[in-house]
């Protein structure tokens, strides 16, 4: 399955590159207005306080490993399924919209507005890199199913109904290697907050 994604990725790298260059530089603008806007990274942290996300993350700090589990189901549930997969099996590229504000406004809650979140951005930075690049290859499994749907010849495809089972498992193909990437950032991101953040910090 994995060869089978490399050879899917192999075979669309222009697609694939430019949703790299999208979902990262997406981040990357989101960090610099929060960087530029404090305020706005003070609205956006506050929305985390007022839905209980602070709340949740303070509570697991000393479970580390059910909060590896809590950022793992979190960012397939919230994230993985029901901004990207869900929406792009009902409307063709439905979920890029959707995702692309998560990936801004996730850039803007980690603006490096104080010296604590620019030392903690040290470790989360690897963290960033692997669960967003596991976002990727589902967007990117998400515009072949779009691709195929609209363009029922390209999958070799008599119908669309025919062509949007193809394309979904196309989509299947990239949840294998995503949902490893998500669980080796999951682990990484909980043990990295719980162990190496407060030594930063408190240096």
């Amino acid at each position: 399955m994995l060869n089978s994604s490399l050879t899917l990725i192999r075979r669309h790298a222009r697609l694939y590159a430019s949703l790299n260059v999208m979902t990262y530089g997406l981040v990357v603008a989101g960090m610099v207005l929060g960087a530029l806007s404090p305020e706005l990274n003070a609205f956006y942290m506050g929305s985390m306080d007022a839905s209980g996300d602070s709340a949740l993350i303070k509570s697991l700090l000393s479970q580390p490993w059910m909060f590896a589990v809590t950022i793992l189901a979190v960012n397939l549930t919230r994230v993985a399924l029901v901004a990207i997969t869900l929406p792009s099996m009902i409307v063709p590229f439905a979920g890029i919209p959707f995702f692309a504000y998560f990936a801004f406004t996730s850039g803007i809650k980690l603006a490096p507005v104080n010296h604590d979140v620019t030392m903690s951005l040290i470790p989360h930075s690897l963290t960033l890199v692997v669960e967003f690049q596991a976002y990727v290859l589902l967007l990117f499994g998400a515009c072949l199913l779009g691709r195929a749907w609209i363009r029922p010849a390209r999958v070799g495809a008599t119908s669309r109904r025919q062509a949007w089972v193809r394309g979904m498992r196309l989509l299947g193909v990239m949840w294998v290697p995503a949902l490893v990437l998500f669980i080796v950032g999951a682990l990484y991101e909980a043990f990295s907050i719980v162990y190496i953040v407060p030594l930063l910090v408190a240096g």
